[in-house]
């Protein structure tokens, strides 16, 4: 959902002003919410959907061919992919043949909640790294040695950048196994809402999940037409967080700088945004007061204050030249879709200082234009942005 079609304002908080594009299908609400809960406004925008499990072919077969032809290791690498695949064998009607495989083989776990769903399935792992690190998982299998192994890999909607690679290499025969396959979302309106916004500027930040939702997004960013618009804008101010750094890899490809937490969990992520955000913002002291500009409002003396597009306009072109004379004529050029008419700055201008809810912290130069009543001796803060 579109924060901005709720007439809710969001509560002055961290992200209070600026707006976050969230591409994530799976576990979206509650990055969602933790975001509101910060004060961001959310634009909704899931750049994939999930296969259905028990209609995924790929993995039935899969499934069948470790069936048949048992494995000597299997890889579980997500607590959510293993429980289905497990379920998906169950309603297929050969989770015991596939259990019993599962029993009989080397069982590596990635991390306490995959051991915690392979127990869960009456199994137990043979080994689980304390570091949740697949690299880990690699470095064990490879110095055991993996040559004329049979390996099954569990994986959960994206693929493992050199792994596979590597167990192939070492001489191994590696069957993959693609529990929750990823698709294009069936409705492409709010994907191609959020890549209209990241183009004009109209997001501060997007959030990134999952390596595929980072491709899709760009994807759909070239079918229409418009890719070089959009790594502008994520190369530009629109800032790109990604979960870690497997996510961030088809961002970087295309020269897209991003920010990743230590810890690759949802709640380090905003934290991570938390941060990352209101650094950007340029804080100014004004006639007095606190003024710090943000992406769609701006907080005085830290009170969130909703200012529209033109109005924002008008502010950062201000703020580029604090405390000098910004002339009509090039603030008309900044203001969207105004024409010739200076008249047009005067009612934007208007509108600005009543949302700013002081009237004085810009002021009017008779015959010559408008500028921001710098405090004496002071200067700005924050990004030139």
């Amino acid at each position: 959902m579109d924060d901005t079609h709720t007439g809710i304002a969001p509560t002055a908080g961290p992200l209070a002003g600026f707006t976050v594009g969230v591409t994530a299908a799976r576990r979206a609400d509650e990055l969602i919410a933790l975001l509101r809960r910060r004060g961001a406004t959310v634009l909704h925008a899931p750049a994939l959907r999930i296969v259905p499990v028990a209609d995924d072919s790929e993995l039935l077969a899969a499934t069948k061919e470790l069936i048949d032809c048992a494995p000597d290791t299997v890889v579980a690498t997500t607590a959510i992919g293993f429980r289905g695949w497990i379920e998906a064998a169950d309603g297929w009607g050969i989770g015991e043949e596939l259990l019993a495989r599962l029993r009989a083989a080397e069982l590596l776990a990635r991390g306490p909640k995959v051991k915690g769903a392979v127990r869960a399935a009456g199994l137990v792992e043979t080994w689980s790294p304390e570091s949740e690190s697949l690299a880990e998982v690699l470095d064990r299998m490879l110095t055991a040695g993996v040559a004329g192994r049979r390996i099954a890999l569990q994986l959960h909607g994206e693929p493992l950048p050199g792994f596979v690679e590597a167990l192939r290499a070492g001489g191994a025969d590696v069957v993959v196994v693609p529990v929750y396959r990823w698709m294009a979302p069936e409705d492409l309106g709010p994907l191609d809402r959020l890549l209209d916004a990241v183009a004009c500027g109209g997001v501060d930040a997007v959030s990134f999940t999952s390596a595929p939702a980072a491709a899709s997004l760009l994807s759909r960013a070239e079918q229409r037409g418009m890719a070089e618009a959009v790594l502008a804008g994520l190369r530009g101010d629109v800032l790109s967080a990604c979960v870690g750094p497997v996510t961030a890899l088809p961002l970087q490809a295309r020269g897209v700088d991003t920010v990743q937490p230590e810890r690759f969990r949802l709640g380090p992520l905003v934290q991570l945004l938390c941060q990352e955000l209101p650094g950007r913002a340029r804080v100014l002291p004004v006639a007095g007061h606190r003024l710090e500009i943000r992406g769609h409002g701006v907080l005085v003396d830290a009170e969130l204050r909703p200012v529209p597009p033109a109005g924002m306009a008008l502010l950062r072109a201000l703020a580029r030249r604090p405390g000098w004379v910004v002339a009509r004529p090039e603030l008309l050029r900044v203001l969207p879709g105004a024409g010739r008419d200076e008249h047009a700055v005067e009612t934007a201008m208007a509108r600005l200082r009543g949302a700013l809810g002081a009237a004085n912290l810009i002021q009017t130069v008779v015959k010559r234009g408008y500028r921001l009543a710098l405090d004496a001796g002071e200067c700005a803060t924050g990004s030139a942005g």
